[in-house]
């Protein structure tokens, strides 16, 4: 079988991922972040990469602009946190200010709430009364801009909603992440990767990045669909002072790149170290 050529286009790229983690709790260190690791991993199990994050508190101003960015860019993001139904959740007001649209009740989002509100009325042995205030307040978490479509809740069935390609979850992980999941699953199938994503690297010492930019430009641009990283470090406990070198992508791309990678650092006489491979 004859190697891909270094200059064959690869097919039609994958969009770019985005992440939005919204809550004062993150930003004022009561709660840990846990979705950015948990986003990272559900993209690279399906061959895909998360290319930005962004943390905002629940300022209903900070947030709008933040989706405007966002419904703007085409760019497949997911937001976390702020669907609620309490005084501090603002991003289903947000999105539709965002989009210039106004907020309706979903009747599918509503129905969902209310078969979660009569279940936990026989859970506790009591009449579902459908037009107590409180089983009205939680209708709120139904309220989404204008042609919003759903995403379920496995959880609890209180859905999230997706405006085009930016997708709104809980802030709850339990519920969050099973729910990006079904998203990336049910819309976006047709960007998984088939073939394995690995990096492989090398350790190099004594070099300077602009001494090597040349060469990392000159593997991106023979190498159409791969990706080259340096990452420098003063203070390695094993290597100390270093650059890790790599490429990634696909395996019959990354094994091409990554050999002309190792040839040009031979050319420029770089002190090599261990190599790396990650998968």
């Amino acid at each position: 079988m004859n190697p891909l050529p270094t200059t064959t286009p690869c097919a039609k790229a994958a969009p770019h991922f985005g992440l939005i983690i919204i809550g004062d709790e993150i930003l004022s260190g009561k709660r840990a972040d846990k979705h950015l690791p948990k986003v990272i991993e559900l993209l690279k199990a399906r061959g895909l990469a998360l290319d930005y994050a962004e943390y905002v508190g629940d300022s209903p101003e900070r947030i709008t602009a933040t989706l405007v960015r966002a419904f703007a860019t085409g760019d497949v993001v997911f937001s976390t946190g702020g669907i609620g139904a309490t005084p501090d959740d603002h991003t289903r007001q947000c999105a539709a200010k965002a989009l210039g649209l106004t907020l309706a009740l979903h009747p599918a989002a509503a129905e969902l709430i209310r078969q979660r509100m009569q279940d936990l009325a026989k859970e506790q042995g009591s009449v579902f009364e459908p037009d107590h205030p409180d089983n009205l307040h939680r209708l709120n978490m139904a309220m989404f801009p204008v042609g919003a479509q759903l995403i379920p809740n496995p959880y609890n069935r209180v859905a999230g909603f997706s405006y085009g390609s930016v997708h709104f979850v809980p802030g709850f992980p339990v519920m969050a992440w099973p729910m990006i999941e079904w998203v990336l699953d049910t819309h976006y199938p047709q960007w998984h990767q088939t073939a394995a994503w690995i990096e492989q690297s090398v350790i190099v010492f004594g070099a300077m990045e602009a001494t090597l930019t040349p060469l990392m430009q000159d593997i991106e641009r023979r190498h159409v669909g791969v990706k080259v990283f340096s990452l420098p470090s003063v203070d390695h406990p094993a290597y100390g002072r270093h650059i890790e070198l790599g490429v990634k992508g696909e395996p019959a791309r990354v094994s091409s790149a990554y050999a002309d990678l190792l040839s040009g650092l031979h050319h420029l006489d770089a002190k090599l170290g261990p190599e790396l491979v990650q998968k």
